[in-house]
């Protein structure tokens, strides 16, 4: 790892083979890691740190070995403070909100915004225009289609065992399909499934997979309803 200062912006710091597209904003204590590259009209504010490269505990069973370097879209906000790893992909008009977390590996979808305080781990792909609200942890392997919305404070898991496990034991994130929606504190269990269009109401705690069109809510959560027709994502594009 090798960081110089750069006259482009105060307390800017750049690694090698840096790839700065056109208009970018950048803020004031910006570090840039080798191989990183931000694509045109970007903003970059105070204190971000874009291509991070992982420390992994030698008890982790995240993937180890080399990543190719970070890639930003066209016109990706990244706000202050925010932390994106080596290997992650953020696609273009992408928003990332203060002080969010971005591991190694993730995929971030075009027009997709992710909130305040919000941890991405490795792994996790979010779909094009999901919205993830602030303090979401988006667990490893978690999957967002499409046109998701994750509320504040949700919680994903992906190891029943918590960490008693043989390490080849495969974690298994939870499976968003496109447009269902997530209530603000919710907890999804390993491996659930919530159905395209599904309706998980706030406090939830999942622990089994939600049909297509279903609003459950409870702890466990348990089906209460269909989600109306007017509540169709093709009405309120």
């Amino acid at each position: 790892m090798s960081l110089r200062a750069d006259p482009r912006a105060p307390g800017l710091h750049v690694g090698d083979d840096v790839s700065i597209g056109a208009d970018v904003l950048l803020g004031a204590g910006v570090t840039i890691h080798d191989g990183t590259i931000i694509g045109p009209r970007s903003v970059i504010e105070d204190g971000v740190v874009l291509g991070k490269r992982p420390q992994l505990a030698r008890h982790s069973t995240a993937v180890r070995g080399p990543l190719p370097g970070l890639a930003l879209g066209a016109e990706v906000t990244v706000c202050a403070g925010v932390v994106v790893f080596a290997g992650a992909t953020i696609e273009d008009r992408v928003i990332l909100g203060d002080q969010s977390f971005v591991r190694e590996r993730s995929r971030i979808g075009a027009g997709a915004t992710v909130g305040r305080g919000s941890v991405v781990e490795p792994d996790v792909t979010i779909g094009a225009r999901s919205r993830v609200q602030s303090n979401v942890y988006l667990t490893r392997g978690t999957l967002l289609e499409e046109d998701v919305f994750v509320g504040p404070g949700v919680v994903t898991t992906n190891d029943d065992t918590m960490a008693r496990h043989d390490p080849t034991d495969e974690l298994r994130g939870a499976k968003l399909r496109r447009a269902c929606r997530i209530g603000g504190g919710a907890v999804l269990v390993p491996g659930v499934e919530i159905g395209e269009e599904a309706y998980v109401a706030a406090g939830a705690v999942v622990t089994r997979d939600v049909a297509p069109r279903t609003v459950v809510m409870g702890v466990p959560a348990r089906p209460v309803r269909e989600v109306d027709d007017a509540d169709l994502l093709e009405l309120w594009r």
